[in-house]
């Protein structure tokens, strides 16, 4: 009874909730919702709006997309996930407070390529000049975080006019914060770099670490310092293409990978390197459906190497006779021709492909291509992408300008990434093969799985000529060229020391590999225990 008069005595203190009131409150909660929602609305506008409509027209004049337009070149259609929309830098001075974006200068999220998961980043020029600041690195850092743990490709586009010099010490630390990942997500996971803008300062190095670098031809712009700061120190008067344009980074210094005449083509030449690469160091290879046999035979590469051992021919026609049809993608077309690196299928495989090209001096080792093909051979290891290499080589450029500038130590690099991969390693020998390059090019004696010659192979110390001058000290040259050229001027000895598989007719070159490739897919070989091996860099 008391319990009961006690509960009824609460109930009378209760406020009542008249229908009216109800309603008001109901009314308040609905107007809430209502101005977040319009207030979301409006941020989410302003992003995707980002400097404004005339900063996006003076984009478009200069031929460049916007950040935005090239994700929707890049990715799939509608696959587009965007995080941190509404992130906003936090620098209260030089009146920045009153100075905010929503997005602060980068489009970061996670989209697909041909049904792939990849995460991307895409600076915008027209907030801020796309510069960095320690909002930006925030945004770029979570998402490459998220790639690493993932398990999932980064491919950014750099588009940004640097450090935001507002933010001071804040800024280069958030490129820091960014250099640092690069570094961690290096052979864990692919990264591209499109360098579609300038990109200057400290910036350059977070495309430098990255796998892939490409650039837009008259608009991406890559140096340390720019022309003003070379006038005032060297008192060289340079352009910014001069400098750093894609020509200098494609051609001479080896920075960048490709160059292309527009963001489209850029982009969609990016869609293309991706699909023959893995998700992670941990993932399967990808695989493309192909009409074209595994066992195909090649007909055309029977009379493609001239008789005469001094004649050059295209060692691309060799390759695009072997893998599967239409699959070919150079890489560093335009830097140290003398070799070859791309990428090709093989019975729907991805493989990258090494070869010396004959038809620039003569396929010889020098200090460029050695470093190209090191570094391209370091990159098909780190994701267990076989290998094949296409051997014609005369040896080492020599010279003083080489030995000078290190032939010896960048030569070297070569030889280790070869001596040190573990992924399934195939070599052919279309013809020569002298000296040391003979060694480095993916011998049998660095670890090499399956190596062939073919009958025009020439495995020896050097050429005939040289030979014959040093042992019979120029003494009936002719003959004793024909009788050097008879016994060491093909790939016999090499077979009969087991140092080639086999001597195969070229025309199965295709078939050979293939079946190779079947088995060696399995492979399983590692390293002694170490932190991490010396290369000489």
């Amino acid at each position: 009874m008391l319990s009961r008069c006690l509960h009824m005595h609460v109930r009378r203190l209760r406020p009542a909730l008249t229908p009216i009131r109800s309603l008001s409150v109901a009314y308040e909660w609905k107007s809430h919702r209502q101005s977040t929602i319009s207030r979301l609305s409006k941020l989410d506008q302003d992003a995707k709006q980002g400097g404004g409509q005339a900063r996006i027209e003076k984009q478009h004049k200069k031929g460049k997309l916007t950040a935005r337009e090239r994700l929707d070149v890049l990715l799939d259609k509608n696959s587009f996930r965007e995080y941190d929309k509404l992130k906003q830098h936090r620098c209260t001075d030089f009146g920045m407070e009153e100075n905010k974006i929503p997005g602060d200068g980068v489009v970061t999220g996670l989209g697909r390529i041909n049904g792939r998961p990849v995460f991307v980043f895409s600076q915008d020029f027209t907030v801020f000049g796309g510069s960095l600041s320690e909002t930006h690195a925030e945004k770029i850092c979570k998402i490459m975080d998220k790639a690493m743990m993932m398990g999932v490709p980064i491919i950014g586009l750099n588009d940004s006019g640097g450090a935001r010099i507002h933010e001071g010490v804040d800024s280069l630390a958030g490129y820091a914060e960014v250099f640092q990942r690069n570094v961690l997500a290096s052979g864990a996971v692919p990264q591209i770099s499109l360098v579609m803008g300038p990109c200057a300062g400290g910036a350059v190095y977070s495309p430098a670490m990255t796998d892939f670098v490409m650039m837009v031809r008259g608009t991406s712009h890559l140096f340390v310092t720019g022309p003003d700061v070379v006038k005032t120190v060297t008192r060289e008067e340079v352009t910014q293409e001069e400098l750093g344009g894609a020509s200098v980074h494609t051609k001479k210094s080896g920075v960048a990978h490709k160059s292309f005449p527009n963001d489209v083509e850029a982009l969609l030449a990016t869609r293309a390197l991706f699909d023959y690469l893995p998700l992670s160091y941990k993932s399967e290879l990808p695989v493309k459906q192909t009409a074209d046999k595994p066992d195909r035979l090649a007909p055309a590469l029977e009379n493609l190497v001239p008789e005469d051992s001094n004649m050059p021919y295209d060692m691309k026609k060799v390759i695009e006779q072997v893998v599967d049809e239409g699959s070919y993608f150079e890489i560093m077309p335009d830097f140290a021709k003398n070799i070859i690196c791309c990428f090709g299928r093989m019975d729907g495989r991805s493989v990258g492909i090494v070869a010396n090209q004959p038809k620039e001096l003569a396929g010889v080792l020098d200090i460029d291509a050695s470093v190209k093909a090191a570094r391209f051979v370091q990159f098909l290891d780190c994701y267990d992408i076989p290998i094949i290499t296409f051997v014609d080589v005369p040896g080492f450029l020599p010279g003083t300008a080489q030995e000078h500038n290190g032939i010896i130590r960048h030569g070297a690099k070569l030889l280790f990434a070869y001596a040190e991969a573990t992924t399934p390693k195939l070599t052919v020998i279309t013809r020569k093969a002298y000296g040391g390059a003979y060694d480095v090019m993916s011998s049998h004696h660095l670890r090499g799985d399956v190596n062939y010659a073919w009958p025009s192979a020439e495995i020896a110390v050097m050429g005939a000529k040289g030979a014959v001058e040093i042992i019979f000290r120029g003494k009936d040259v002719e003959k004793n060229t024909y009788e050097y050229t008879s016994k060491f001027a093909n790939p016999l000895i090499a077979a009969e020391r087991g140092f080639v598989e086999d001597v195969i007719n070229p025309e199965t070159t295709r078939q050979r590999l293939n079946e190779d490739l079947d088995l060696l897919m399995d492979k399983d070989l590692s390293n002694p225990p170490k932190k991490h091996s010396n290369i000489p860099l």
